[in-house]
């Protein structure tokens, strides 16, 4: 072996004896590094968490911020709507003064002061259910409108534009804008060899 040859030799061990001590001195860790190794990992587990409790108190917050509405929703729906019933039993009681005031006659001095009784009672009448959200619906001369009236029928009008209703057989009512009764009416029709406009 040359003298080059040694030295070399020489050096491997050394080199070998110190690459483990410098892994030992890598993996060593001082107290306070461990300590700060622990801790940031507890400050993040406290984040994540804090980060659900908060998504979980928003989503919470929402719910009940839905059901508020929803509850007031249907308190005002109910409060809308809760005379409906009562009010459909009241419109026979409306058809009959309507009914009294037509065929009464107003001229004869026998039934006068009963005729003005009826009439005063059924204006009051109205005015007290219209207080309350009731709408009447009387479309005479009004084009046809299949949401609001119950066409009973069709007639040839001259005078009238084709649809528009003639005749109101029964006034409609709304409450709070939902439809309690339609109106049954008489709708026009174009004369024959005219021309027949459908709305």
């Amino acid at each position: 072996m040359s003298t080059e040859q040694q030295p070399q030799q020489e050096q491997q061990p050394q080199n070998d004896v110190n690459q483990p001590q410098d892994q030992v001195e890598q993996t060593e860790v001082s107290p306070e590094q461990q300590r700060i190794s622990e801790l940031e990992k507890a400050l993040a587990e406290a984040e994540s968490n804090l980060a659900e409790q908060k998504d979980s108190v928003l989503r919470a917050r929402a719910d009940m911020e839905n059901t508020r509405r929803r509850a007031d929703a249907e308190v005002d729906k109910a409060r809308k709507f809760a005379l409906e019933r009562f009010a459909g039993e009241l419109l026979t009681v409306i058809d009959n003064l309507e009914r009294a005031l037509q065929v009464a006659d107003a001229s004869n001095d026998a039934v006068k002061s009963l005729v003005e009784g009826v009439e005063l009672t059924y204006k009051s009448f109205i005015n007290t259910v219209e207080k309350f959200g009731l709408k009447i619906i009387d479309p005479q001369g009004q084009p046809f409108n299949p949401e609001l009236h119950q066409a009973m029928g069709m007639q040839e009008s001259s005078e009238l534009e084709p649809n528009s209703v003639m005749a109101v057989m029964q006034k409609g009512y709304e409450l709070n804008g939902r439809l309690l009764r339609p109106a049954m009416v008489m709708v026009s029709r174009a004369p024959e060899g005219g021309v027949d406009v459908e709305a």
